[in-house]
């Protein structure tokens, strides 16, 4: 019945539509015959279909010289289940070093490709050229396949990503963090580094490392404190990376900002960017943090999960303008005026908190033409003190 269906154009439109669903290849046939699959692959075409290439070598090399960290394949297909369906998964290696690793990939249904190397010579680039070409062909000839999963930390893999992103396809590279060069994370749309993945078990090694480093007989509540200050100002960073990257997005678009598109935007300016490094569950939380902190504003947005997100309205600013024509004032008592340099010190002993970035200015000159915009003080530039000149 299939055969005599397959005969006739309209027979292979059919049966490209009544088996999509089971095989996203056959929707490939469905296209191209002209088949109206409609609704029927709506459900599949939602989710992202994953390929997935590891340089194997690299990844269990680097995880040995990581204190002799042992490479466990679970939490890098754990971390690609939360992003989408991994339909393709291959390893590049000479197995015959890597027996117990050949046994655990296969139990995880990944496909080993043997790169034997030869008597008395080393074969590292013809793995890495294999991998190469394997996931451009892969890349033409499955076009339902929109992300591309590069596990290496050798930067000679960085024109491939080109070339995929090139094609329109999203990358995601993972890494060893010490044996990842630092060409590579940049050049993908993320990157997950092996280190921070839930479920890897780092070495004791790195704690021994670290002990020669602590002054003898530390007091404990010294030991204490630096790393309970480390997270208030890593979020601290945070904030005023949040607060830019809102403001950026608020001019260039003109409309709102969805916390989707803000995490989006947050991983192209940093590929190895993760919530989880500052402390927080999941980017939803991490909003609510900052919010709770008076940094961003949340709103209902277009879909249920995904939040509006805004800078505070301009009662924070007014403050931050009264605050400036305050200092501006008591520095320019008897003087005519005061210069730009070193002013932003002058503010911050008024006010430590103070920061021009988390009201959204990109620097400490900008917010100062806001102000002066706003009425709350004046600026000049001055060509014989080389500065902008200041007045309340």
């Amino acid at each position: 019945m299939l055969a005599a269906d397959l005969r006739e154009p309209a027979g292979r439109a059919v049966v490209a539509a009544r088996l999509s669903d089971s095989d996203p290849a056959l929707a490939v046939l469905g296209r191209r015959s002209g088949a109206p699959l409609g609704r029927r692959l709506t459900r599949v075409d939602q989710e992202d279909r994953i390929a997935l290439f590891l340089d194997y070598e690299n990844l269990a090399l680097g995880a040995r010289d990581r204190g002799g960290m042992t490479f466990d394949f679970r939490p890098i297909a754990d971390a690609l289940a939360e992003r989408g369906r991994v339909v393709v998964r291959r390893a590049y290696a000479d197995w015959s070093f890597f027996d117990e690793d050949r046994r655990m990939l296969t139990r995880s249904h990944v496909e080993l490709i043997e790169m034997p190397q030869r008597m008395g010579a080393s074969r590292k680039n013809a793995a890495d050229i294999k991998m190469a070409v394997d996931a451009v062909e892969l890349a033409f000839e499955r076009g339902y396949i929109s992300t591309f999963v590069i596990c290496t930390g050798d930067s000679d893999f960085t024109p491939l990503v080109h070339k995929l992103r090139e094609l329109n396809k999203r990358v995601i590279g993972v890494g060893v963090e010490k044996s990842t060069s630092a060409l590579l994370p940049p050049a993908c749309d993320e990157f997950l580094y092996y280190d921070r993945l839930e479920g890897v078990d780092l070495p004791a090694a790195r704690v021994r490392r670290a002990r020669p480093a602590r002054p003898p007989e530390p007091d404990p509540r010294q030991v204490e404190e630096p790393s309970a200050e480390e997270p208030a100002r890593d979020v601290d960073t945070l904030s005023v990376l949040v607060a830019q990257t809102v403001a950026g997005l608020q001019g260039s678009s003109g409309g709102a900002v969805t916390a989707s598109t803000l995490k989006r935007t947050l991983l192209r300016k940093d590929p190895t960017f993760s919530e989880s490094d500052y402390g927080f569950r999941t980017f939803g939380e991490l909003l609510r943090h900052l919010a709770e902190h008076n940094v961003i504003d949340l709103g209902e947005g277009p879909a249920k999960g995904d939040p509006e997100v805004s800078l505070p309205e301009h009662g924070d600013r007014e403050v931050a303008f009264a605050l400036l024509r305050s200092v501006v004032a008591d520095l320019t008592s008897g003087k005519s005026a005061v210069a730009l340099s070193g002013l932003k010190n002058q503010v911050r002993r008024a006010r430590p908190d103070f920061s021009e970035k988390k009201l959204g200015y990109r620097s400490f000159l900008q917010f100062c033409k806001a102000a002066a915009t706003n009425g709350s003080v004046r600026l000049e530039w001055s060509p014989e003190a080389d500065d902008y000149l200041v007045t309340a």
